[in-house]
């Protein structure tokens, strides 16, 4: 499945990142490599950004951001 259509308060490992170019390199330096964990905490009152946890840090990715990832429930 993809982040974007994560539930709020599941966790999810990455599976793959489906981007390229300075998309793709944004994942990376914010440590969305494959087997990285991530708790979906909450959505913004419009529902869109989404606070996701990763590594300890608390990181927003917008729903056009996060449909480029692939992960998999940890539940």
């Amino acid at each position: 499945m993809l982040l974007s259509n994560a539930k709020i308060g599941s966790k999810v490992k990455v599976i793959s990142l489906q981007s390229t170019g300075l998309l793709r390199r944004r994942m990376l330096d914010l440590g969305l490599i494959p087997g990285t964990q991530i708790e979906v905490i909450r959505q913004s009152p419009l529902g869109d950004p989404i606070a996701y946890g990763i590594k300890g840090a608390q990181i927003a990715l917008r729903k056009e951001e996060a449909k480029h990832i692939k992960v998999d429930s940890m539940e």
